[in-house]
């Protein structure tokens, strides 16, 4: 999976600063163009962009996963192994609260890989996840 090209995805927020804040200081992103309504953020790499329109934003769903409530809307990154236990140890560190802790599900299993969901001040899903196996992320 080198050489990949990044993503674009832009998601509705109910206040500007908290949003900036929250990215930079806590998920460590950098700010690219910005405007009075949206910000453009580096998300390991990946362009998201946060819109300032409140009336879009509602409590997202849950589904049954390991016995634990995803939330059906979401997106994050899937990083390198040592990079999501170094990243899960940086947002522990500054009290994030996790609707799904940080866990390793199948553990020496074929598909090992590790898992959390946290919300943004918006309450914007995020899950970040990593293969022990970078090649099983595509696999059945």
């Amino acid at each position: 999976m080198k050489n990949l090209q990044p993503f674009h995805l832009a998601f509705p927020v109910h206040d500007l600063k908290l949003a900036k804040d929250f990215y930079t200081n806590i998920l460590g992103c950098t700010i690219g163009r910005s405007s009075d309504h949206w910000i453009d953020f580096n998300l390991f790499g990946h362009q998201v962009v946060a819109h300032l329109s409140p009336d879009e934003l509602s409590k997202t769903k849950t589904s049954n996963v390991d016995n634990k409530q995803v939330p059906v809307r979401h997106f994050g990154i899937v990083l390198e192994w040592k990079q999501w236990h170094e990243f899960s140890q940086r947002l522990k560190d500054k009290d994030i609260e996790f609707l799904i802790e940080p866990y390793v599900r199948f553990k020496d299993e074929i598909g090992e890989q590790a898992t959390m969901f946290f919300l943004d001040p918006s309450g914007n899903a995020l899950e970040f996840k990593t293969f022990k196996d970078p090649d099983m992320l595509f696999k059945n």
